[in-house]
């Protein structure tokens, strides 16, 4: 993958393991955009490779983007608000980032004419509950107008892609629980019964790279992922953290949580186009005539059930043991908590 790419929230845990990826590439330049001064000094330093430009910026501020953008092939969007309680008190934080700012990096992209565009959503955006959701919801239709407005030939192809819980990513449960048995505290579960869909970040960067190669305008892409119960969970990182009579504490449901999550809904699943390893989403690309949305129907559609984190079959302790020992991060834990 050559050229040069832009990656928004380039200091995140995806952005981070995006960047390295591509180093191994014959990339020509990557910037990493993002206004973490801090992460952008730490990683300029451990990197230490003048192909990664590092721009500060907000993507809040549509003429910050915009220089940003200037000379880039690809970007791949990844700056968000992305924790559940924090959107819920702040909502219109997570507007003005998840909303409005992303809508700055398309009107960027389309400004300086960039080949492609991929936009990272999440499960939650589906048949949203809470604020974080319902913003990555608006970012997806704000991306797919922007590309039907384009149309099949516009010279920025934008798509988005979907992905469950990210493993061992920045705020995610994983890293949660490790530190709660090194400090030798209950680890903490809201409701056993919940399932969520689990994904080693390797995959979800596999995925944005499966929709620059195959993206059509408007696609949403998602990856088929495992999906457990959080009970199952908790048990298989006590047992890899070798602490396998650790306690568990259930505090309950937390304030905008749902049992289970979907990465598409019974409507989207069925106009899905089946790729092996991945689901295509494919753009409806009506115009503006409103009698396709309120006094025409369409007797083809059938209904079905959603891909959601409940029915597909569900990944015992024994197999999430495994996927947690193929992260390097859960190994690293392991060999600092044996050696204490």
């Amino acid at each position: 993958m050559g050229g040069r790419v832009l990656i928004t929230g380039g200091t995140g845990s995806f952005g981070k393991t995006m960047l390295m990826g591509l180093l191994e590439t014959d990339i020509e330049e990557v910037r990493v955009f993002s206004r973490d001064e801090e992460k952008q000094d730490a990683m300029r330093h451990a990197i230490g490779d003048d192909r990664v430009k590092y721009y500060i910026g907000d993507i809040r501020d549509f003429e910050g983007i915009r220089q940003a953008t200037k000379g880039v092939d690809r970007i791949f969007h990844a700056a968000a608000l992305k924790q559940v309680p924090s959107c819920e008190f702040f909502p219109l934080e997570a507007i003005r980032t998840n909303v409005i700012g992303s809508d700055n990096v398309i009107r960027a992209a389309i400004d300086n004419e960039v080949a492609s565009l991929v936009c990272l959503s999440t499960d939650k955006a589906v048949l949203p509950v809470n604020a974080m959701g319902m913003t990555k919801a608006l970012m997806e239709k704000t991306a797919r107008a922007a590309a039907r407005e384009l149309g099949p030939d516009g010279k920025t192809i934008i798509s988005s892609v979907r992905y469950g819980n990210v493993m061992y990513s920045r705020g995610s449960v994983i890293p949660l629980f490790i530190n709660q048995i090194k400090q030798g505290k209950p680890i903490t579960i809201t409701e056993p019964t919940m399932t969520r869909f689990l994904m080693p970040l390797r995959d979800s960067v596999e995925l944005v790279k499966f929709a620059f190669e195959h993206a059509d305008q408007g696609d949403i892409f998602i990856k088929k992922a495992v999906s457990s119960t959080i009970k199952d969970l908790a048990q298989a990182v006590v047992n890899v953290m070798g602490r396998p009579d650790h306690p568990v504490s259930i505090i309950g449901w937390r304030h905008g949580e749902k049992l289970y999550e979907s990465l598409a809904s019974s409507r989207e699943i069925v106009e899905a186009e089946d790729m092996g390893d991945y689901y295509r989403l494919p753009l409806d690309t009506r115009k503006l005539n409103y009698a396709k949305y309120f006094s025409e129907g369409d007797e083809t559609i059938a209904e079905a059930p959603e891909y959601s984190s409940h029915n597909i079959e569900l990944t015992g302790v024994a197999e999430l043991e495994r996927l947690l020992l193929s992260l390097p991060e859960v190994v690293e834990q392991r060999a600092i908590l044996d050696a204490a």
